[in-house]
């Protein structure tokens, strides 16, 4: 009997202590995630264990990318082709961390699907936040106007962004997708190479950029800095010039 009312009891506080938070889900007070800003921290379990966020990043590049709900059908293609792409993200120095607005049991039960469906049978291979309270998708404004209305209730949309967070802890690139509209695993590679050339050579990547493909040296750059830097350029505009790295 003692036991019921424990149980009982610390259901209580635990919906009282997720009120009491969402009481500032409002947006006045919600932070302001833009490119450059120092990317939200927090703590939250994961299906890999309770992490702190900043200190799970530490010294590398993370892709944070987020799902409303377990056992969604567009949302299991999503996870499955991102663990499968896991070591092309390794050799970048990038962490991958999910997450999913529902509870870490239901998230191990969820994962056995993606191993089945698109990692034939191997183990799923990064952790999935558990964001029951929606505090993370409310940090990093993850939601449509509709679903920012019904933040503490029911299942929320859109809660599907992808955050590229580099070793400083800043935001380099932020794109939300509508709920109709799977993500693509090979884009976010694309931009990651992209940004890291950018922040190794000076430069910077013209439409459709992929490896391998020329570059453009910034309009900052004098035409005689360009040589001595990069050696051979072709000026198609005086503020368009292409070259190799």
């Amino acid at each position: 009997m003692f036991s019921r009312q424990l149980v009982n009891t610390t259901r209580k506080l635990t919906s009282l202590q997720q009120s009491i938070r969402l009481i500032s889900f409002d947006a006045a007070s919600q932070p302001r995630i833009r490119i450059g800003a120092l990317a939200p921290n927090f703590k939250a379990p994961t299906t890999f264990g309770e992490i702190e966020f900043h200190k799970y990043i530490e010294g590398s590049w993370t892709v944070l990318f987020s799902h409303p709900a377990d056992f969604t059908p567009v949302c299991t293609t999503e996870l499955g082709a991102f663990a499968v792409l896991k070591p092309e993200f390794d050799q970048r120095n990038v962490k991958l961390i999910g997450l999913s607005a529902e509870g870490i049991e239901k998230h191990k039960e969820w994962v056995k699907d993606i191993e089945e469906l698109s990692l034939g049978g191997e183990k799923f291979n990064f952790p999935i936040i558990g964001d029951e309270s929606r505090e993370v998708a409310y940090k990093y404004d993850m939601v449509d106007e509709e679903g920012f209305k019904n933040l503490s209730n029911g299942i929320v949309q859109t809660i599907r962004s992808v955050f590229i967070i580099d070793p400083a802890k800043k935001v380099r690139l932020i794109m939300t997708y509508p709920a109709s509209c799977g993500r693509n695993s090979s884009e976010v590679l694309r931009v990651i190479d992209a940004m890291q050339l950018a922040d190794k050579k000076g430069v910077v990547t013209p439409i459709n950029w992929t490896e391998g493909k020329d570059v453009i040296i910034p309009p900052s750059v004098t035409n005689e800095a360009a040589k001595a830097k990069f050696g051979e350029f072709n000026q198609v505009k005086p503020y368009l010039r292409f070259t190799k790295v």
